[in-house]
């Protein structure tokens, strides 16, 4: 199945919703990408779209890609030069364990929500929102193929 058909058409409203809530109050950018499979290395394959996204190329650095794998279950969490060097230890990882919580329950949309809400208040403290801010990047879910 294509990921994109995975999920309804409310429950893709919702997470595009959810970023557009989470980036009204910070300047960071958070996109979500879903796809079928990811390699055993699911960091290497996040940073690869996190690069086809052009999330790199925002002002502040401080753009953040939620990473989803749908068939072989591997999500991550992956945040620009920006915000990475600057949240605790261990803040993606509590991030995607709450992640794995919901999924396993069957609350894949729900999940990503979820996840989109966290970071956008990490963001909202270390990047608040500014007059002069413009959207850098779409608030769309990406869609790998059918792979």
């Amino acid at each position: 199945m294509s990921p994109a058909k995975y999920f309804t058409r409310e429950e893709k409203e919702a997470m595009v919703d959810a970023v557009r809530r989470a980036e009204k109050n910070t300047s960071g950018e958070i996109r979500i990408h879903v796809e079928n499979r990811a390699p055993e290395e699911v960091l290497d394959r996040a940073a690869q779209v996190f690069a086809e996204l052009n999330m790199h190329k925002t002002a502040l650095r401080n753009g953040v890609l939620i990473y989803v794998a749908l068939e072989n279950h591997r999500l991550a969490i992956l945040g620009d030069a920006g915000i990475h060097t600057r949240v605790p230890a261990g803040y993606w990882d509590h991030i995607k364990d709450r992640m794995v919580e919901q999924f396993k329950a069957g609350e894949v949309c729900r999940g990503i929500c979820d996840a989109v809400t966290a970071v956008g208040e990490q963001l909202k403290t270390l990047f608040p929102y500014r007059a002069d801010d413009t959207n850098e990047l779409p608030d769309d879910i990406s869609f790998g193929s059918d792979n």
